[in-house]
């Protein structure tokens, strides 16, 4: 029996995980969703390290799928789930004990009030070497948690998001977020993430103004590294700030880039 089926299944909690080739870190997500009645993963179908291993292992249920954008990925998903109340969590994500805690409290007391739809949920990112506590990385309330009769995927990939009708509260406790190996590992996704911001730029209609790639990457950069403290982070804080700001950079020179090559 799998190590999530052997704990009392107590939440009526779907919760949903998207993966492919995250073996170094699937296994640590998944052994924190013991409290769910449901543990459902997705693998992407060009995933060819362990992760479908380790899934089959621990979750309750897997499904292997072709990957076509973030927010198709992640509505294959929900639509699985068999409850109503539903949490996405990234395989590179850990429930913490007091996030665990604030969830049964939540299904205890308020997840019966039919006016309410969602919760959201604070993500706390460890990156180069330490907790970052300020910049755009944090606070990153995130809607997580909703009933999925209520929910709508709406934005544009790579970053959907849930709009739901209702209610939205917010849960106490962090969702630990491992988001990146090393810094080599986050310029390798601005790469990937830049690309899908660009094509999704150009299929929405958007043009490519000289003003957007002059001033909006310092803009993100002041906000990120003063406005939002940034600087309290040490290093790492200045670190992620200028990625950030080169991320924005990218998407519109790509956009540039894709719009000259239609010309030519």
């Amino acid at each position: 029996m799998s190590e999530v089926g052997t704990q009392p299944a107590r939440l009526p909690l779907s919760i949903c995980v998207l993966t492919c080739n995250d073996e170094t870190v699937l296994a640590r997500c998944l052994a924190s969703l013991g409290f769910a009645a449901e543990v459902l993963v997705v693998v992407d179908a060009k995933s060819t390290d362990g992760s479908e291993k380790i899934a089959r292992e621990l979750a309750h249920r897997v499904e292997v799928h072709a990957y076509r954008g973030d927010i198709e990925q992640k509505s294959r998903a929900v639509d699985l789930a068999t409850h109503d109340w539903v949490l996405i969590v990234d395989s590179d994500e850990v429930v913490t004990q007091r996030l665990e805690q604030s969830l049964c409290s939540f299904f205890e007391t308020r997840a019966s009030d039919t006016d309410l739809a969602a919760a959201e949920i604070n993500r706390i990112t460890f990156h180069l070497g330490r907790w970052l506590r300020h910049g755009d990385f944090y606070p990153d309330w995130t809607l997580r948690l909703f009933r999925k009769s209520r929910a709508t995927w709406v934005g544009k990939n790579p970053h959907g998001r849930v709009e739901v009708m209702g209610r939205v509260e917010r849960l106490e406790g962090d969702l630990e977020h491992y988001s990146y190996q090393d810094l080599a590992d986050q310029v390798e996704r601005i790469q990937r993430f830049s690309d899908a911001a660009a094509a999704a730029l150009q299929a929405e209609g958007k043009r490519f103004a000289y003003s957007d790639l002059v001033l909006r990457p310092p803009a993100r950069f002041l906000r990120a590294y003063l406005l939002k403290q940034g600087y309290r982070d040490g290093l790492p804080g200045f670190i992620v700030a200028v990625a950030t700001a080169f991320h924005v950079f990218l998407k519109y020179a790509k956009l540039w880039e894709r719009e000259r090559r239609g010309r030519e």
